[in-house]
């Protein structure tokens, strides 16, 4: 594992709906996956020398305020939400790095349908991890995984309401992998959706691995110019295609009570 500064995930999302009509898509994209321990130690000695723009405006950028509860960096922005969820939860030990797998700000707007918390224990094992789930009427939830390990599945309750086409059901299992290949490392999140007549919907985010250099940014940028738009977009783009395909029209129900559900 990279144990160097933050990084640029190059890859891409796909989704595959099984019933009651096949629907399929994938489209690349980049990420961050950001050591928010080692960030936050160096935030007060880089400050705007940083290759990523961290709290400041830039075309691609990090903000704390995206995540959690909204808190600043002068009250210990995400890191110091995510510190308090695990603590308030019982997870004991997180006292490793944190690495967050996330969606940027692009010229000065994102929309995160998921992000992942991978907290680490000092030994670098993994502690838990968290799926902090966004959905498009501006309400969030997290998944809260126990003892998690890399390439074994996970399950969790399904709470949160996410699209209109489906019901808040079922299970939810996930499947991590960080792996290191030829020199390149690669991160893999899967997150399936069964419900009692079983799966339902299929959903990966995987990416290489890069150092997140001015550069590297840079071509993300010209490549992708619009990117956090583009999620948006296709979301509303396959929700018209499934509406065109009769596929059931559920209504959102209220959130639930509990902002975290552990699995």
């Amino acid at each position: 594992m990279n144990t160097g500064g933050a990084l640029l995930g190059l890859g891409q999302v796909r989704h595959t709906r099984l019933r009651p009509t096949r629907h399929v898509f994938a489209y690349p994209s980049y990420f961050l996956m950001l050591p928010m321990r080692r960030l936050q130690a160096e935030a007060a000695t880089q400050g705007a020398k940083a290759d990523l723009a961290m709290n400041r405006r830039a075309p691609l950028s990090f903000y704390d305020a995206d995540h959690g509860d909204g808190r600043s960096p002068a009250q210990g922005g995400a890191l110091a939400w995510i510190t308090e969820l695990l603590q308030q939860e019982g997870v004991q030990h997180a006292d490793g790095e944190i690495w967050l797998q996330t969606f940027p700000r692009v010229w000065g707007y994102t929309f995160k349908p998921v992000s992942f918390w991978y907290c680490h224990r000092a030994d670098g094992q993994l502690a838990a991890i968290v799926a902090e789930v966004h959905n498009t009427f501006g309400e969030r939830h997290c998944y809260l995984l126990d003892a998690p390990r890399y390439g074994h599945t996970l399950q969790a309750s399904k709470v949160f309401h996410v699209s209109p086409f489906c019901s808040v059901e079922g299970q939810y299992r996930f499947r991590f992998m960080r792996t290191v290949h030829q020199g390149q490392e690669r991160v893999v999140a899967r997150v399936d959706h069964d419900e009692d007549a079983g799966p339902l919907i299929e959903t990966s985010w995987s990416g290489t691995l890069q150092p997140a250099t001015r550069e590297a940014l840079r071509q993300a940028l010209w490549r992708y110019p619009l990117m956090t738009w583009g999620v948006v977009l296709r979301i509303h783009w396959q929700a018209f295609l499934l509406w065109r395909k009769k596929v059931p029209f559920w209504r959102k129900p209220a959130p639930p009570e509990h902002f975290v559900t552990r699995a």
